[in-house]
C-alpha cells in the first residue's frame, strides 16, 4: 500500500510527540514570543496554532508576548528615535506610552487568534490583579528611565484562568508602589512568571537560530553550554541586542541564583530561580523551522 508521504510525515511527528505529551500533561508551559514571528502575520498565526494545540493535548501554556519591534515602528512614527543599552529598551514618559498602547494592542491581537481557534484565550497586562510589580532597573548603573525590574508575581490571576480552562496571555507592563507603569523587558517578565506558577519548561521564541560564539560566523552555534561558560560570554561584553538578557535569565542573574559547581557536561544548570536545576539547549523544530530557546527543569 502506497501512502501518501505528507501522512507518513505527520505520523513521525506524532509518534516522536508522544512520550512528550505524556510527560507534560496538565503541566504550566510558559512560552516567550516576541523578535520577527510577531511582525509577519503568517508566522504568527502557525505560532499561536502551535500553542493553541499544546494546550488541546494536554499542557497548560501561558503566553507572555514582546513587541519591541512594533513599539520601535510606532516610536519612529512619532518621530523619535529608539535606544537601547545592554538590550534593554530606554523608556522616557513618551515612549512608555507608545509601549502601553502597542503592547496593549498587540495582546489583543493574539487573544483574537487564539479564540478563532475555539480555545477561550484572556489578555492581561502585569497590571492585572497586580501580577507584576517592578521596581526601577538601571543598565550599568544607568538610568534608563521607566524599564522595570520584576521583584514581585502575584500569580493568583494566572491560577484563577488556567483552573477556569482559559489559556493566559500576559503582555509585560507592570508598576511600582506608586502604581507608576513600567515596561519591563519580556524575557525577563516570562522568567518571573515562569519561576511564579513553577512552570515545567520556559521556551523562548527567537528570530535567530540561537547563541554563537560570533554572530558573523554562523558556523559558530552553540547547540549547549554551560552555566560558568555563559558567564564568561556575559562578562565579556560580547554579547549585545536581545540575547544578553535571555542568557543573563538563564543562568540565574535574573533569577537571583548563581551557577552550579556541580553542572554536567553540555547543560547550563544552576541552584535557586526554579525549584530545581535546569538547563538550556537551542533547539529548532523539526516541523516548521522556527528557532527557539528552551529552558526546562530538571527532577
Amino acid at each position: 500500500m502506497n501512502l501518501d508521504p505528507s501522512i507518513m510525515q505527520k505520523a513521525e511527528v506524532l509518534i516522536e510527540a508522544l512520550p512528550y505529551i505524556q510527560r507534560f500533561n496538565r503541566k504550566i508551559i510558559v512560552v516567550k514570543y516576541g523578535g520577527s514571528a510577531m511582525v509577519d502575520e503568517e508566522l504568527k498565526k502557525h505560532v499561536i496554532q502551535d500553542v493553541v494545540l499544546l494546550k488541546l493535548v494536554g499542557f497548560k501554556p501561558i503566553i507572555v508576548h514582546g513587541g519591541g519591534k512594533e513599539i520601535s515602528s510606532w516610536i519612529s512614527k512619532a518621530g523619535m528615535t529608539p535606544k537601547f543599552v545592554g538590550g534593554l529598551r530606554v523608556t522616557d514618559e513618551a515612549t512608555m506610552e507608545i509601549a502601553e498602547m502597542v503592547l496593549n494592542r498587540v495582546n489583543k491581537s493574539l487573544v483574537q487568534l487564539v479564540n478563532e481557534l475555539g480555545v477561550k484565550a484572556v489578555g492581561i497586562s502585569g497590571k492585572d490583579g497586580q501580577l507584576l510589580k517592578c521596581e526601577r532597573k538601571y543598565a550599568g548603573g544607568q538610568d534608563i528611565g521607566f524599564v522595570g525590574d520584576v521583584k514581585e508575581v502575584n500569580p493568583q490571576v494566572i491560577y484563577d484562568l488556567l483552573e477556569k480552562d482559559y489559556l493566559p496571555i500576559i503582555c509585560p507592563i507592570g508598576f511600582d508602589d506608586s502604581f507608576q507603569s513600567y515596561n519591563i523587558n519580556a524575557d525577563d517578565a516570562a522568567c518571573a512568571v515562569a519561576r511564579a506558577v513553577k512552570a515545567e519548561k520556559l521556551a523562548f521564541l527567537t528570530d535567530v537560530e540561537g547563541l554563537y560564539r560570533d554572530f558573523e560566523d554562523k558556523s559558530s552555534l552553540i547547540s549547549e553550554i554551560t552555566a560558568e561558560a555563559a558567564q564568561e560570554m556575559v562578562s565579556s561584553g560580547m554579547l549585545g541586542g536581545g540575547m544578553l538578557p535571555k542568557l543573563q535569565n538563564c543562568i540565574g542573574k535574573r533569577l537571583g541564583s548563581t551557577p552550579s559547581s556541580t553542572a554536567s557536561p553540555g547543560f547550563t544548570s544552576w541552584t535557586g530561580g526554579f525549584p530545581t536545576a535546569c538547563f538550556l539547549r537551542s533547539l529548532r523544530r523539526k516541523e516548521s523551522g522556527r528557532p527557539f530557546w528552551e529552558m526546562e527543569r530538571r527532577k
